[in-house]
């Protein structure tokens, strides 16, 4: 559910990192990935409105990610999952539904983190329930952000 913009205003004062979730692989077959140009405009996006904040983007810290063995893939992941946690607050690109975003959602969630999610997806109950803030695309994001800064 939405919150005011003053909620969004006291919120964006207290931000100083972001844990940058969101679709790698979603449901393709094998190793194919998603396009990840979206965590680009939105890093930009973020270093405009909160240029002291740190981003966390998990596809920077293991670019190859995909071709990690089992043991490695399961540490990354997991220590993913915590990282998200120890942030401020939570950004969730989900163009399309994520099972990695899912969890981090989820725990975000269970520790109090605000999770702001940009998704068409907004009556899923995992992005319903689970967010602070929704946002049907990237140039609503900018929008709210814009607005919010004033």
């Amino acid at each position: 559910m939405n919150r005011p913009y003053q909620y969004m205003t006291k919120a964006m004062k207290l931000i100083r990192t972001f844990f940058l979730a969101g679709i790698i692989q979603g449901s393709k077959q094998g190793k194919v990935l998603y396009d990840q140009d979206y965590r680009k405009r939105i890093k930009v996006f973020l270093h405009k409105h909160f240029p002291e904040s740190k981003i966390i983007d998990p596809v920077d810290t293991h670019p190859n990610s995909v071709d990690y063995d089992h043991q490695t893939g399961k540490k990354v992941f997991l220590e993913d999952i915590k990282d998200a946690t120890q942030c401020d607050c939570m950004i969730a690109y989900i163009p399309e539904a994520s099972m990695g975003t899912a969890i981090e959602m989820w725990e975000c969630y269970q520790k109090g983190v605000p999770v702001w999610s940009i998704t068409p997806m907004k009556e899923n109950w995992a992005v319903k329930f689970l967010s602070n803030e929704i946002f049907e695309s990237l140039d609503e994001f900018e929008k709210h952000l814009e607005k919010s800064s004033l």
